[in-house]
């Protein structure tokens, strides 16, 4: 091999591996901890405080987290066997729930969700959460949402973006019974498709999906325990924010066979600091999309 090719061999594999993130994302949570899972290091960049590192990530022609990169070599965290790739090791994968399972667990997770907004007064609803400019009321639509977005892609073809799954509502969705409203619809609608024809779907076949090369099961299990993460901080809030005793509590039965993250709200952020900011972040004014 000529010397000069060593040499950048050898120079990109002394570059540092960094994981963009920001606080209260589940994808972000999990990608972080599956790295320190297989003992590799990292430079942890949230991109809401670190307008550089932001920079960075802007530099690789992105605007969304989680990314994991070493240089210019980079991949979306939400897929694990892209992450050890540039991470530098092997990942075999791991065992997923039949998608029936999973269509009953997001099922229940979407009504636990719609019992707690019930929960939360009207007044609160937009009180922004602890890191990060979301809402409590923008996080409640973001669990309702997430298999709203999977419905669109396997009902109508619908892209499968990044900007979809964005926590911000539409204008008409503008009072407690609206959003309650639009989480029954989506709970209606998950069960008439997997009736019609979910039971049947080939659910090996390509995702479709922004984030990565994946399977359609895949994201069916990514649509599960992301909305069951964000319930998990759903009664973080109710409990530690609003001293409320949620409705009907959900347990770590109810998650099983979930690839869930260890950590609710972040392993570097507490969930008892003060709010990111006294809005929400708007169409206008969100730094990642």
């Amino acid at each position: 091999m000529p010397q000069d090719n060593v040499g950048n061999i050898r120079e990109k594999a002394l570059e540092p591996l960094k994981v963009y993130w920001q606080p209260g994302c589940s994808s972000c949570l999990k990608t972080k901890e599956f790295l320190l899972e297989h003992g590799v290091a990292f430079q942890s960049v949230n991109v809401l405080e670190d307008d550089s590192g932001f920079e960075e990530l802007r530099a690789l022609g992105l605007k969304l987290v989680p990314i994991v990169a070493r240089g210019k070599n980079w991949a979306n965290g939400a897929v694990f066997r892209d992450v050890a790739r540039v991470a530098g090791f092997e990942y075999g994968g791991h065992k997923m729930l039949p998608p029936e399972e999973i269509k009953n667990k997001i099922i229940a997770i979407l009504s636990a969700a719609l019992r707690y907004l019930d929960q939360i007064p009207e007044n609160k609803l937009d009180e922004v959460l602890p890191g990060r400019p979301r809402s409590y009321r923008q996080l409640v639509y973001h669990v309702l949402s997430i298999p709203n977005v999977f419905l669109d892609r396997v009902e109508d073809d619908a892209p499968y973006t990044y900007e979809a799954l964005k926590s911000i509502l539409p204008s008409e969705i503008n009072s407690t019974g609206a959003l309650i409203e639009f989480g029954n619809q989506v709970i209606s609608r998950l069960n008439a498709w997997w009736d019609r024809e979910g039971n049947t779907t080939d659910f090996s076949q390509p995702g479709n999906v922004y984030y990565g090369e994946v399977t359609l099961h895949e994201v069916l299990e990514r649509t599960g325990w992301h909305s069951g993460q964000h319930t998990r901080q759903i009664i973080l809030l109710l409990k530690e924010k609003l001293n409320i005793d949620p409705d009907g509590l959900l347990t770590e039965d109810d998650f099983n066979g979930l690839p869930m993250p260890k950590n609710i709200w972040d392993n570097e952020r507490s969930f008892g600091e003060g709010s990111y900011s006294s809005q929400a972040e708007t169409w206008e004014d969100t730094k990642t999309r």
